[in-house]
């Protein structure tokens, strides 16, 4: 039986046609969700809501291509699924972030430990030979590659390199982890 003959006698009331046409393409539309969510529960789930949706949206269908038309509506069924499922990551990940933070006080808290740190910092990078202090700074607090700071200082980029490795070293040897806490 032809699809539009099928279509006919669901849109006449024949819940057996509708489960032919279920039969002939479920899946068809489990391989089209499928390839949008990745995730075979899902997928099957979606594939089932794909069918009310289909079988919902049969009075508006106008003859312009089923297989075509029934494949529309899996893809952009998964998609919204998959977009509701980022939502629900962010949202989650706000509502963590939100906890994180705790209460007002201690977000002042936090900040005033931060700020006492950063502070501690700028004292410590100051003590740093000025030759050290210049990679240290541009490399960790300035974020700068390599290559922008060896054009910054006209040199090549293993004197950067060199010059980090014996920051790195001075450090080790003359500060301890406590003098920053």
């Amino acid at each position: 039986m032809s699809d539009l003959a099928l279509i006919q006698k669901v849109l006449d009331g024949s819940d057996h046609a509708f489960r032919l046409l279920v039969e002939k393409y479920r899946n068809d539309v489990f391989r089209t969700v499928f390839a949008v969510l990745r995730d075979q529960k899902e997928a099957e789930d979606a594939a089932q809501e794909v069918f009310v949706k289909i079988y919902t949206s049969l009075s508006q269908y106008e003859n312009q291509g089923f297989k075509t038309w029934m494949t529309r509506i899996a893809v952009n069924h998964a998609i919204d699924i998959k977009r509701k499922q980022a939502r629900r990551k962010e949202e989650m990940v706000g509502d963590l972030e939100q906890q994180s933070l705790g209460t007002p006080k201690d977000g002042v808290e936090k900040e005033l430990i931060v700020n006492e740190r950063q502070r501690l910092v700028r004292k410590r990078l100051d003590q740093l030979p000025e030759n050290y202090r210049d990679v240290i700074y541009g490399f960790y607090i300035a974020e700068k590659s390599y290559q922008q700071m060896a054009e910054e200082q006209n040199v090549q980029v293993k004197t950067i390199e060199t010059k980090l490795y014996r920051a790195r070293v001075w450090m080790k040897k003359n500060w301890k982890e406590d003098d920053f806490s």
